[in-house]
């Protein structure tokens, strides 16, 4: 695969994952009553929408601003955790496909992402 070729699906897989994770922390700052109760079945206190909405709007940030490198792993760490913790907390609830694929989703973006972003977006060590 080509630099070029490599920087575009960089760029658009990063994209789709920064759209759905500042969607996903708006509706969870907004702490939206279908948002309260789904963080609540999965046994998790409400406050955790704040604090996940905050940090996945930082990530973002992160993961987008040039530079500070070893911040995006720190990023590209925490949507690792938090998605697929979303995920696996989804299945031990025995919660059905459908409401288990949007952290999936994210999971996989965030590990494509991570894995195309070009070198001056990597820590050197």
């Amino acid at each position: 695969m080509s630099e070029k070729s490599k920087k575009i699906l960089y760029w658009f897989f990063t994209l789709w994952l920064s759209l759905g994770m500042v969607s996903t922390a708006i509706v969870q700052l907004l702490k939206l009553p279908e948002e309260v109760e789904k963080i609540n079945q999965l046994g998790y206190p409400t406050y955790f929408l704040t604090m996940l909405g905050v940090w996945k709007l930082l990530g973002v940030v992160a993961v987008l601003v040039p530079k500070f490198v070893l911040l995006k792993e720190w990023a590209y760490a925490g949507f690792f955790f938090a998605m697929s913790g979303a995920a696996i907390s989804h299945i031990s609830c025995g919660h059905p496909i459908p409401e288990i694929l949007p952290s999936v989703l994210l999971l996989s973006l965030t590990v494509i992402s991570w894995y195309l972003r070009p070198e001056n977006r990597k820590a050197k060590g």
